[in-house]
Formats: C-alpha cells, structure tokens, sequence
C-alpha cells in the first residue's frame, strides 16, 4: 500500500465540492480542540503522535477503508511517519503537505463577480484561517484590499490577469493577521490606504482613506467608495465597489458581527458596532452583495467556494442585525467575545510598523482560528 501528499489545495477542492474525507489528526488534543481543519463531509479522528509511536495496530479498526485517509500535524513530518506506518499495515493514505502551518497559509482564488464595463472582482479565500481579501480589476489595473502576509499570491495573480497594481488597502488595522498590503505596495510602486483614525501609531506613510474617498481602478467608471463603519475598530471603514458589492471588513460577517475588542476599548466601542450595523448600513441598497473580510466556518460558502450574501438576506436573517433594544445588544456583543487571537498584541504592532518579526516568526504569531467575529 502508498502513501503520498495531499496539498492544501486539493482539501480546498474537497471542502468546496462536499466532498468526504476522514481525517486522523496526531497533533496534541489541545491543539485540535483549538483549531482543526472543517468540512461538511470530514470526519475525524484525534490521536496524539506520541501515543503511536509504538505502532498503529490498535487504531486500524477505526480508519475507514471506503474512503480517502488525510493524516495532518503541526509541520508536516510527524504526519509521514504516521501515514508510513499506516501504508506498512496495509493502508492507502495521504498526509498534509505542509501541515498546519501549510495549511493556514494557502489562499485559493475564487471570482466573485463581474464588473460593469468588462472588470472582475476576486475573492481570496484563506481557508484554514478564515481570512478573506479581494482584487478589484479593470482596465489592466487592480486594487487589492486587506492583503495577507503571502503576498506572491496576489502580485502574481495580477500579473496573470495583465493587470498592474495601482492600489492596496485596508479596512482597518488588523489584529487577527498580518497584512501584506504595505509590502504589496512597495513591490509594486502602488498608493497603500489606511483609516487615519486606525494608524495614529502607525511608523510609515500612508495614503489616507476617509469617508468619501473614491478611487478609480482603470479607464472605466468602477469605484472604490470608502464608508466609514467604525465599530470593529475606530477607523473601520467599507468599501462600495461598483455600486454592486459591499466590502465589509469586520463589521458585517455572513454568520455573525464583528467583535469591538481588539483594542481592549469594547464598552466604548460597541455604540459605534451599533451604528454602521443598524444605521449606516441600513441606509444603502439591499442588493449590494456582502462580502466580509472574515469567515467562521465553512457552512458559509457558496457552491463556488466564496463567501458573501446580500445585504437584504443579512439584515434579515443575521442575529446581529436584529437586536432592537441597545441594551440586549451590548450583552450580546461584549458578553460573547471568544478568546483574544493569538498573538493579536504583537501582530497589531507589526500592522504599525512598531516590530518586524521574522517569516518564521510571523507564521507562529498567525497560528490559530480565525477571532474577529462574536459567538
């Protein structure tokens, strides 16, 4: 019997397609119980490295044998010797290239919709993390909009598109991950936006996005139209593009709101989460499409594997949208928050400039869910 890679991308597939895979996780079970890899059709299987070092034998009646076997680990290399022992007892199996950390780092490109005059909006779905981020292209131009740390993805998905980036930008000062749009920006020459209200702190320059800010992507008539939708944080600001689509950041999810916390100021910010919610937003068109700059679980996905629904569904069926009495409302928010991200301190002062962790660093500072919603 074999045993081989499967890549991140292949479990992507599976997740989107509906796809059934078992999964046999030897990382430590508080480790799982934090953070696992989720799919409508995946079972699992949590059984520590170190309880098999003695072989496999005791676990084989548990591994099904009608369908794929995916091994995973933190780095990779546990996740081998696990699906070698497996193969030697007469089992086909895979293990995650890459492991977990692999895994929180693959972005999978998926079109989000069509532009008017020929232009297209990208949605980049960063699975294992929950993390969402989006390329506005038209007229052989692009503006990237709340960048990951993998930054290849994105300059290399432009220039696949024959398009030049012209402009990157951030919904808000981020906490959960690091973003790639300032590196993005020096690669590529392009203005890098950011809410003034959000980079006080800030150590760099910046272009600053207020409300009303319009940005034309190509020679056509799309627009970036910044609304500012404090809450999340102080700057949190949205962003209408083409008259179409929403880009919410953190303050509007499809299953949940954002959370007013990650800079330890809840109370005092919670009115302003209330505000764009059941003020600001209310007041623009029901069919502007949503899309989030976060995901919680994978029940969230469309059929193509993007994440956003429209403005009129979410105001009616989002619990956080539908809280009539103010006070119910704080309960809700600040009574709800899960566990800070790991690491958020340290990654929202590499959002400042204030500390440059290494990549190795970097990729230890992001491990974990995604946080930026409330329960």
């Amino acid at each position: 019997m074999s045993y081989q890679p499967m890549t991140a991308n292949e479990v992507t597939q599976k997740i989107i397609n509906k796809e059934p895979l078992f999964i046999l996780d030897v990382r430590n079970q508080s480790d799982v119980e934090d953070w696992k890899i989720e799919g409508l059709e995946f079972q699992h299987r949590n059984v520590p490295y170190f309880d098999l070092l003695d072989g496999v034998e005791e676990i084989l009646p548990d591994i099904p044998e009608d369908r794929q076997v995916l091994v995973v680990c933190a780095k990779e290399g546990s996740s081998v010797m696990v699906a070698e022992m497996l193969s030697e007892a007469g089992r086909d199996v895979y293990y995650l290239a890459g492991g977990m950390k692999g895994w929180s780092e693959h972005l999978e490109p998926v079109k989000a919709g069509d532009l008017k005059d020929g232009g297209e909006l990208y949605q980049f779905v960063r699975i294992g993390k929950g993390c969402l981020s989006y390329m506005v292209i038209s007229g052989g131009e692009a503006a990237v909009i709340d960048a990951t740390r993998m930054t290849d993805v994105f300059t290399e998905f432009a220039e696949q598109k024959g398009a030049v980036i012209k402009h990157v930008l951030d919904t808000h000062l981020h906490a959960d991950h690091i973003s790639g749009g300032r590196t993005i920006a020096e690669q590529t020459g392009a203005s890098y936006w950011l809410p003034p209200k959000d980079a006080e702190e800030v150590t760099f320059s910046y272009e600053p996005l207020e409300d009303g800010t319009e940005l034309k992507i190509g020679g056509t008539s799309i627009d970036i139209q910044a609304l500012y939708s404090p809450g999340h944080t102080i700057g949190s600001t949205s962003f209408i593009v083409d008259e179409s689509y929403l880009l919410s950041g953190d303050i509007l999810f499809v299953d949940s709101i954002g959370r007013p916390d990650l800079a330890g100021l809840a109370e005092d910010w919670v009115g302003d989460l209330r505000e764009s919610l059941y003020t600001r937003y209310r007041e623009l068109s029901e069919d502007l499409f949503v899309l989030p700059a976060h995901f919680m679980m994978v029940s969230e996905m469309n059929s193509n594997g993007s994440v956003g629904k429209k403005l009129g569904t979410l105001i009616a069926e989002n619990h956080g949208m539908n809280i009539a009495d103010e006070s119910e409302f704080r309960e809700l928010v600040t009574g709800n928050l899960p566990p800070q991200p790991n690491a958020y301190q340290e990654i929202r002062e590499t959002n400042m400039g204030k500390i440059s962790p290494d990549s190795e660093k970097q990729r230890e500072m992001e491990i974990g869910p995604n946080r930026c919603a409330v329960r």
